[in-house]
């Protein structure tokens, strides 16, 4: 039972470009989308999936790391002229990360233990946005991370843009899992004051 720090969800006025970093499994995917908000919602989803070398899975961090933003690069240069940010501002970037993670805050958190064949000792305990960070300077792409995600607490947030109803997501993939909206209050291991919107989204890490 993870807090996420997820305290607000779309509202599907959502407006913009928005790339996604998917790892979860022997593949990885990265994704750009655009938002409309309500009247016209997802005009347009492009992603690119790749394949994880398994040496890659039990390898170093910096080796794992250096691969994924060096993909994630030759997909941001495919992006069309029009669609550039303006100049000084950089791009975002969510990044679903489908292992159990001790978050720290909404764009930070710990490996807690590798699951789905990966084991690469030197990222338990380390903070994975950090290891992908370093990896994006490494590679000269310019792009901040700016939420770090469970897939399930990434799948109620999907959900959600397109139905304010939606309360709880569930994956049944190479693990399973799920993730919830619980009231802030009862929360036991939410310390410090409330979030204004009074939820706070549970990734469940059930196995």
């Amino acid at each position: 039972m993870l807090i996420t720090y997820v305290d607000n969800l779309p509202s599907g006025d959502e407006k913009g470009l928005f790339y996604a970093l998917d790892l979860g499994g022997t593949n990885f995917r990265a994704l750009r989308v655009q938002l409309c908000g309500k009247e016209k919602g997802v005009v347009n989803v492009e992603s690119e999936e790749v394949s994880i070398p398994p040496h890659l899975m039990t390898g170093s961090a910096h080796e794992l790391f250096d691969f994924i933003a060096s993909s994630l690069a030759k997909f941001v240069s495919s992006e069309p002229i029009e669609l550039h940010p303006p100049p000084g501002r950089q791009r975002e970037l969510g990044f679903t990360f489908s292992f159990p993670v001790r978050q720290t805050s909404i764009a930070s958190g710990t490996l807690i233990k590798w699951t789905k064949g990966f084991n690469i000792e030197d990222v338990v305990g380390e903070d994975v946005v950090g290891e992908l960070t370093k990896s994006l300077q490494k590679v000269g792409l310019d792009m901040r991370v700016s939420a770090l995600v469970n897939d399930t607490v990434g799948t109620v947030a999907r959900a959600r843009f397109s139905n304010p109803d939606v309360i709880a997501g569930v994956i049944l993939g190479t693990g399973t899992n799920a993730a919830y909206v619980e009231r802030a209050h009862a929360i036991p291991k939410l310390h410090g004051p409330l979030p204004k919107s009074g939820e706070m989204v549970i990734n469940m890490e059930g196995g």
